[in-house]
């Protein structure tokens, strides 16, 4: 039986923050999106034949991925670190251009970031149970959802309301 704190360990730490997406819900995506590029990856976890690797710094200014996509859709797992802002800042920026970003990331809307970023998405998908990376023992340690960012999909289906919690 595997211990489920390994995987919190692991997952809430910044020893590893590159989990491998697992390839069926990839492929899944990958059907209804034909991604052209990997905008996070390293050659032993890339899912596109063209990706951006650590080395390449794919939130500068300088890397656009509409360009190196070819005009094609997106794929981005981003590293699992407490800095997810930024890199749902850029999938939001790049999908102006034209293009679809999808993101799959931890659901975490409690976050800032949820609410200055991913409540800018057409579409936000839900993943019922928890996701499985590429080398870890077991599911992750919190919810996972899909995000689209696409402008010609925009329909938005979650709003934001301030209401009193106490």
């Amino acid at each position: 039986m595997s211990n489920p704190s390994w995987n919190q360990d692991q997952l809430f730490s910044s020893a590893k923050e590159d989990w491998g997406t697992p390839q069926s819900l990839f492929d899944a995506l990958d059907e209804e999106f034909q991604f052209t590029l990997d905008a996070a990856a390293k050659p032993c976890n890339a899912k596109c034949d063209v990706y951006i690797a650590p080395d390449e710094d794919s939130l500068g200014a300088d890397i656009s991925w509409t360009e190196r996509s070819d005009g094609g859709n997106v794929w981005l797992n981003p590293p699992y670190s407490r800095g997810m802002g930024p890199w749902l800042e850029k999938a939001y920026r790049e999908s102006l251009n034209g293009i679809a970003v999808v993101v799959l990331t931890f659901a975490r809307t409690d976050t800032v970031w949820w609410h200055q970023w991913a409540m800018k998405a057409a579409e936000i998908r839900l993943i019922p149970g928890r996701v499985v990376f590429q080398g870890a023992k077991a599911g992750a340690p919190a919810p996972s959802c899909v995000i689209v960012f696409d402008e010609a999909r925009r329909f938005p289906r979650f709003v934001a309301q301030t209401l009193p919690r106490r």
